[in-house]
């Protein structure tokens, strides 16, 4: 660094003596601050009594005149000192400096003026009754403005030694937007420079130092770069309206983070700590979807139940949520080693606190042996079968593991509940196993066919699937993929510029699978009332003007990130479905809905299940998606560049 940088560089700085007295202040003992505190209080009122002294025509100077005035000095000093410590005014730290400070300083300065009325009105003291009075109001005046004086001048000096942070914005002028302005001013990560709300009637006044301003406003903020960020302090306001102030602040060139709502602050630290990204979830526009809890405790409290593919994005979830209902036993079903470790020693603790005994097996769901040792070993009750190979193009590539572990291993798990104790068997399924048009598709709606015809063999127990769209953040998701690629400067790709998706949030989904499992009669197919879906170029727009950055394209070359557009990848769909009919049934759960759909009778499913299983075991592709063909409405085979490959393979490995 050049000297004369370092001058400047300085020349932000304290000097050594500041800095010293500083760090005194700072690192004093509580006993030392409330002391320092107490001793303000003390000079406070001396100063206090002796300016009303003066003020009444005693001529009262430094040099104190007579005894007298002596003796009336110490007395109220006392009492006010008294009063100080018996109401605790000490203890109150300067940053906690608020409405219940001020009131005890009221109250202290009030008892101390009273005292003071009643030895003159009983002759213990001789003097206008005036002094009392205005030695009250004049030691409750002063107490609050030292109070201020040293919190502004720790502030300063905190602000110096430390530096500025970023400047932001704070949107909301309620008391959460005040509290947040605040706990920024104590850290150093953030400096808030401007309030902003959209109530009109609060513009122009000034709140915590700062000019409350209009939305409008932000925009030449940002534009002139007096701000980086702003952040959405409004936790208690309603999601719509909380989504309707995201989208007018999407084409803002800065980052935007949102307040938790109290019950998220809770145990979470403070509100700088809790500051986060503004979810993704909020910006398509969903409404939670509420459980019916009772109903889910009463099925599941006091039962041995398994999660198969645990240690999945579905799977881990609903084992996180099942631990909440008080089940006896939770099995982990999971072929991963590592993804069994980890979502083991995450549940572990949970699984203490709510007298849950927890048990980690490792296994494949093709194997039958394993399986069925498993459900006889722990006596499972309730089956929640969430294993699967979900990748699209990985499937694709890979049909005869896809057909093994989505179809057989659907089959081998329900037959093997059919033969134990269990009760239900719980499938979780996709939006893309309706007409599919790739593998993955085809084989999650073979195993939905599995599972109906399950419920016919064996009437007895209980077997159903739940479908539903794509969910945000889970593994190989397009969310994660979209905060990587923008984490890394772009670009940002999309396989078509027209691509729509169902979204749901991860808890969601699991909520209703948990929720089928209380509904079903048997054979169901549960659907979840997803809205609308989503544009998945809007997708990518959001998250990119909401991370503080710009779209480059052709009307803004200059722009941060680019959109590219990489084609359609073999079997994707432009746009998914949820059912294959009209056919919808009521549930108690009014965004849960029944559907009524075509199955193939057992023998017919028994062929094909057979032939399926030869075409695996002699790892042939191609036969893979003949057989699914046949049987899955919707599905073609595939692309034709990936039969002729299949083929090529086929003719050359004989």
């Amino acid at each position: 660094m050049s000297r004369q940088a370092q001058r400047e560089n300085d020349s932000h700085l304290p000097d050594e003596g500041t800095d010293s007295v500083f760090e005194k202040l700072i690192r004093l003992p509580q006993r030392g601050k409330r002391c320092f505190l107490w001793a303000l209080d003390l000079f406070s009122a001396f100063l206090a009594i002796v300016v009303s002294m003066n003020l009444s025509g005693m001529n009262v100077g430094p040099p104190l005149a007579n005894q007298e005035e002596l003796w009336v000095e110490l007395i109220f000093v006392a009492f006010a000192g008294l009063f100080s410590f018996l109401l605790g005014t000490h203890r109150i730290k300067l940053y906690g400096f608020d409405f219940n400070a001020t009131r005890l300083l009221l109250l202290s300065a009030s008892f101390s003026a009273a005292i003071g009325v009643l030895a003159n009105w009983f002759g213990f003291i001789k003097l206008p009754l005036s002094v009392p009075i205005f030695s009250g109001l004049l030691f409750f005046f002063l107490a609050c403005g030292f109070r201020t004086g040293v919190l502004g001048v720790l502030k300063y000096l905190m602000e110096h030694r430390e530096g500025r942070g970023d400047p932001v914005a704070v949107y909301g002028a309620g008391a959460a937007g005040v509290q947040l302005i605040s706990a920024l001013r104590k850290a150093k990560e953030f400096l808030p420079v401007a309030l902003v709300d959209d109530n009109s009637s609060l513009e122009g006044l000034s709140i915590s130092s700062l000019t409350v301003r209009k939305p409008s406003e932000l925009q030449t903020l940002t534009a002139k770069g007096l701000i980086t960020q702003v952040l959405l302090a409004m936790p208690s306001v309603a999601e719509s309206r909380r989504r309707e102030i995201l989208y007018e602040m999407k084409n803002l060139n800065c980052k935007v983070l949102v307040m938790p709502s109290y019950p998220e602050l809770i145990g979470r630290g403070g509100f700088v700590e809790s500051l986060k990204p503004v979810s993704t979830k909020e910006l398509l526009g969903r409404e939670k979807v509420e459980p019916v809890l009772p109903e889910i405790a009463k099925n599941y409290s006091d039962k041995v139940l398994m999660v198969t593919g645990a240690g999945g994005s579905i799977g881990s979830e609903l084992c996180r949520q099942l631990l909440r209902f008080g089940p006896k036993k939770l099995i982990l079903f999971e072929c991963g080693e590592y993804a069994l470790y980890s979502i083991h020693r995450e549940l572990r603790p949970l699984a203490e606190r709510n007298d849950v005994l927890l048990e980690a097996v490792l296994g494949s769901v093709t194997d039958r042996g394993r399986v069925e040792v498993v459900l006889l070993r722990y006596g499972v009750t309730v089956v929640f079968h969430a294993a699967a190979y979900k990748h699209l193009p990985i499937v694709e590539e890979n049909e005869t593991e896809g057909a093994s572990n989505n179809v057989i291993g659907t089959r081998v798990m329900g037959e093997a509940v059919a033969a134990s104790n269990a009760e239900s068997f719980v499938l979780v399924s996709t939006d893309k196993a309706v007409r599919p048009t790739n593998v993955m598709g085809a084989t999650k709606r073979l195993a939905e066919l599995v599972t109906q015809d399950l419920q016919k063999r064996y009437p007895e127990k209980t077997f159903s699937m739940v479908r539903f769209g794509n969910v945000l953040g889970s593994s190989g998701s397009v969310v994660p993929l979209f905060r990587e690629q923008i984490a890394r400067g772009g670009p940002v790709t999309l396989t078509h510029g027209e691509v729509t998706r169902y979204f749901m949030t991860i808890p969601e989904a699991a909520q209703l699978v948990l929720l089928a499992g209380c509904f079903a009669k048997g054979g169901d197919v549960f659907v979840l009332d997803m809205g609308d879906p989503v544009r998945i170029w809007d997708l990518a727009e959001r998250m990119i003007h909401l991370s503080g950055l710009t779209v480059r394209d052709s009307k803004s070359p200059s722009g941060d990130i680019e959109i590219q557009i990489t084609g359609l990848r073999s079997g994707e769909k432009l746009h998914e479905e949820l059912i294959m009919g009209e056919d919808l049934l009521a549930t108690p759960h009014e965004k849960i809905m029944r559907v009524r759909e075509p199955s193939l009778q057992s023998d017919e499913l028994s062929t094909v299940l057979d032939e399926l299983s030869v075409a695996i075991e002699l790892s042939d592709g191609l036969s893979v998606r003949r057989i699914l063909s046949k049987v899955v409405d919707g599905f073609d085979g595939g692309s034709s560049s990936r039969r002729i490959r299949a083929a090529e393979f086929v003719t050359s490995d004989r």
